[in-house]
């Protein structure tokens, strides 16, 4: 007996099976489940960026946050961090290969925010204190 996820007739995955703990959707979801992440690697999509330029660019994340961040997108092997021996020592980061195969999705997902953003703001908005009369609008 396999330990496969159970296939359609195509062999594709079955909706039901496609996140399961162990799928690699589910790492995937992870990954850019923090709007921080996806925020830096859209930011580094460009190019090679220094802190101070990603902190600039982020609009509004925190200098620990970002370090946070970066240690973490460094850890899936999807950031590299390049340390320059000079006075003062200079840092960057810049995708790698394995990074860049995001740069796709990550454009696909902020045209989708383009386009039904103030959409999603506008629902929200409108059915906010309909629910339970809580206003749970997002701040800022």
């Amino acid at each position: 007996m396999s330990n496969d996820p159970p296939t359609s007739a195509t062999g594709s995955l079955s909706a039901g099976t496609v996140f399961l703990a162990d799928c690699n959707a589910r790492l995937a979801i992870e990954i850019i489940a923090s709007k921080w992440s996806v925020v830096t690697l859209f930011a580094l999509a460009d190019g090679p960026k220094r802190p101070n330029e990603l902190v600039a660019l982020s609009g509004g994340i925190s200098r620990k946050v970002l370090t946070q961040t970066l240690r973490r997108l460094q850890s899936y092997g999807l950031i590299d961090r390049q340390v320059y021996a000079e006075a003062p020592p200079r840092v960057e980061y810049s995708l790698t290969a394995l990074g860049q195969t995001l740069r796709e999705p990550i454009a696909a997902l902020t045209e989708w925010a383009r386009t039904n953003g103030d959409a999603v703001v506008d629902f929200r908005e409108s059915t906010a204190t309909d629910r339970s009369g809580v206003d749970d609008r997002p701040s800022g």
